[in-house]
């Protein structure tokens, strides 16, 4: 839950059985669900137009794969590695994304509705033209990440690090910043506008819109 809105959590109940990874390749198409998938090393898979449905992630490596188009509703991702996974296109829907390294994953043209990013380490993300509704990123690293031509809809930036993030043609209105950290923010005063800053935070910014702070 976040001050300002409600994010709905993965339904995901506690009784799940273990499950393979495996048994997402059925006949004619990728489908996994109802189960909790622990210790498993996957890596250069690619897999198109999967859904998964009611699983539990545990200290599981996927790096390296490609789920392009994927439908995600109701899953959860505890102390993950998906470095450099791709999720171009997909529905990720009531996901969250628990002490997860994401280095490098793919969420461009994706649509994120109320997804979690907890503690993750998520530098070089990519987003570009993604749809995010209802999403917290909670003490996250998202240096280097990417927002370009995103749009936000009720999203909650808590102490995350931002350093070089870009949100270019991307507004930033009603979202606050005030709590994060940066050297360098890859934004326009257009994107700014209606955006919540901590004091010091307006003295940098203040540069960008051309303005002189007098001491």
């Amino acid at each position: 839950m976040t001050k300002s809105f409600k994010i709905e959590l993965p339904k995901v109940p506690g009784n799940l059985q273990s499950g393979d990874f495996q048994d997402i390749y059925q006949e004619d198409e990728y489908y996994l669900s109802n189960c909790i998938i622990s210790n498993a090393e996957v890596e250069n898979v690619e897999i198109d137009k999967a859904v998964l449905s009611t699983v539990l992630f545990k200290n599981t490596t996927l790096i390296n794969s490609r789920f392009e188009k994927v439908d995600m509703v109701d899953i959860i991702f505890e102390n993950c590695d998906l470095s450099n996974a791709c999720f171009r296109e997909g529905i990720i829907h009531r996901v969250t994304f628990k002490n997860c390294k994401l280095m490098g994953v793919d969420f461009s043209l994706a649509t994120l509705a109320n997804v979690t990013f907890e503690n993750c380490m998520a530098n070089f993300t990519n987003f570009v033209e993604a749809r995010l509704k209802q999403v917290f990123f909670n003490q996250t690293a998202l240096q280097s990440s990417n927002y370009y031509n995103c749009e936000f809809k009720k999203i909650k930036l808590d102490n995350c690090e931002l350093n070089k993030a870009d949100f270019y043609q991307t507004s930033l209105k009603g979202i606050d910043i005030s709590t994060c950290t940066y050297e360098v923010l890859n934004v326009t005063p257009e994107s700014l506008d209606g955006c919540v800053v901590s004091a010091d935070q307006a003295i940098g910014f203040s540069k960008l819109l051309g303005l002189q702070v007098k001491e």
